[in-house]
């Protein structure tokens, strides 16, 4: 049975006992997470929302607080000695789902 999940964003298809880096959450580690916004659920009779399943709920658990790998971003204009190096590393929250209700 897997759902797909809507959060910072982006859609997740998801399982109990996938692990998932999502966008930073503003929980502790260890703590429980209730993600709401449900797009579908499989299963015997598969629910396909409107735009969200009504009454489902995907339950997970926080596991870590990080940052992604730094992406570097470089501007260069020619015959004009204009050169700008920046870096930025994306914070996420990676998530263990328990279960699928």
């Amino acid at each position: 049975m897997y759902a797909i999940i809507e959060t910072g964003g982006k859609q997740y298809i998801v399982e109990a006992g996938d692990k998932i880096k999502v966008e930073k959450l503003d929980v502790k580690e260890g703590d429980k997470v209730t993600f709401d916004k449900v797009l579908f659920v499989s299963g015997d009779d598969a629910k396909v929302g409107a735009p969200f399943v009504d009454g489902a709920k995907v339950e997970a658990k926080v596991l870590a607080q990080g940052k992604a790998k730094k992406v570097v971003v470089y501007k260069y204009k020619s015959k004009k000695n204009e050169r700008k190096k920046n870096g930025h590393r994306q914070p996420y929250t990676l998530v263990e789902i328990s279960g699928i209700n």
